[in-house]
């Protein structure tokens, strides 16, 4: 504001100073033109009224070819207002320049005309006294508002900026209130739906998102200590009654398979983790190579028949001829593998693994004959440790298989989705990219 009421002053100043500039060469130069009228008409000008000449407070002069003072205001009788230099100057073309000149109160400073007329130099004159008393009016003026001005502003400013910034202020105290015991928290909002307002809806939306996080991390937490609590209870009952009392070779070898069985599945659920983890981290790598789609999934089939056939259940293979993906073959395998397995233990009738190819994509789908997902379980079921035995039967397993095709999917650039297909059944499908970059990171 300093500077803005500095140019705003300084403005006003020389516009002031420019205007009376103005006004003062307008009235001279009018003053050279009646004098010079006069003169044509006369020929001389010593029977001239004084006032016509020049007023009560200007001065004027008529300097004759030889240099002699025709005519002249009777405060500049005694002398020729140019100096010899300034006349020669004159008789060559309108020369205006300032001078000091002593009047009867004092000595004022005059800025002068000379004109030359015919072979006669006339020479008006008026004095700088008013131009230079508003100016300095003005410029006192000046230096009593502004200073005023900006303290006035700046006082003013500082209660609005407070005024706007409370609201800020506000959101910065909720903020340092918050915490990971107290998550559902949020920002207080103003009243005014600018756009602090909008700042605050998308910090508290972006809260929101935190609290689902910290609590689907929390509930990742529990369901990982419940699901390793039962196989670590089962393996320490198993050893306890083994060593309770003497055991025959029989009883320690059908004690130490179940302690085994025990141990698998506690390797197989921190693999599990381990990969999830990875995925989390972004560290989930993948070895990139061009496979043959149709030996992928009769590889995956492959490793389950025999527990179809137990079972009764039968696997069907789909897929176009000659079709090739780019991938890691160990983690598709995973994946698919995982969704058969699933297939198998919680669904009926015929597993089919399929391939289709759509646009740049490859779609992987494995699907079974039961009655499907339920409908409220098809948005979790990429969640982990999320399980839908009470629609599918069968039991077992701690529900991170589909969470973990999904991160494979996730690394291969891909998605994965869980659908009810219309004659009955489940259907789980991955979309993968037929081409993908060497030693890809998850994303």
């Amino acid at each position: 504001m300093a500077l803005v009421f500095t140019a705003v002053g300084a403005f006003l100043y020389f516009r002031l100073g420019a205007t009376l500039d103005e006004r003062i060469a307008d009235n001279l130069e009018s003053r050279t033109t009646a004098l010079a009228t006069v003169l044509r008409e006369t020929g001389d000008l010593p029977d001239v009224d004084p006032a016509l000449i020049a007023g009560e407070d200007d001065v004027a002069q008529v300097i004759g070819s030889d240099g002699s003072l025709v005519a002249a205001s009777a405060t500049v009788e005694s002398a020729l207002l140019l100096s010899p230099t300034q006349l020669v100057a004159a008789r060559e073309g309108v020369l205006a320049i300032e001078t000091e000149l002593a009047t009867v109160d004092a000595i004022e400073e005059f800025r002068l005309r000379a004109t030359p007329i015919d072979d006669h130099v006339v020479v008006v004159g008026e004095s700088l006294e008013d131009r230079d008393g508003a100016l300095d009016g003005l410029l006192t003026q000046l230096l009593l508002v502004l200073p005023l001005a900006v303290l006035l502003s700046s006082g003013v400013g500082y209660f609005v900026a407070r005024a706007a910034l409370r609201p800020v202020e506000n959101m910065r105290g909720r903020a340092a209130e918050i915490s990971a015991e107290n998550p559902g928290q949020r920002l207080p909002l103003p009243r005014a739906r600018d756009e602090v307002y909008r700042l605050g809806e998308t910090l508290n939306e972006m809260l929101g998102r935190l609290d689902a996080g910290l609590a689907r991390e929390r509930r990742f937490v529990a369901d990982a200590s419940h699901e390793l609590r039962t196989p670590l209870a089962t393996l320490r009952t198993e050893l306890e009654l083994a060593m309770r009392r003497p055991r025959s070779p029989e009883e320690l070898e059908e004690a130490l398979g179940s302690a085994r069985e025990e141990v698998e599945r506690l390797v197989r659920l921190a693999e599990d983790l381990l990969v999830l983890a990875r995925a989390d981290d972004g560290r989930l790598l993948l070895s990139v190579e061009r496979h043959d789609v149709r030996g992928l999934l009769d590889a995956v089939a492959g490793r389950s028949d025999s527990r179809a056939s137990a079972a009764g259940r039968a696997l069907e293979v789909s897929a176009p001829k000659e079709q090739a993906i780019s991938g890691d073959r160990m983690r598709l395998e995973q994946a698919l593998g995982n969704l058969v397995d699933n297939a198998l233990r919680h669904g009926e009738g015929t597993v089919r693994l399929s391939a289709q190819t759509s646009s740049d994509a490859l779609v992987l789908s494995v699907s079974d004959e039961g009655e499907g997902f339920p409908d409220d379980f098809l948005p979790h079921a990429f969640e982990r440790f999320s399980r839908a035995d009470a629609a599918r039967t069968g039991g077992g397993g701690v529900g991170l298989g589909l969470a973990i095709v999904k991160a494979i999917a996730r690394a291969h650039g891909g998605t994965a989705s869980a659908t009810n297909r219309t004659d009955g059944g489940a259907e789980i499908s991955l979309v993968i990219p037929l081409e993908l970059t060497a030693h890809r990171d998850l994303i």
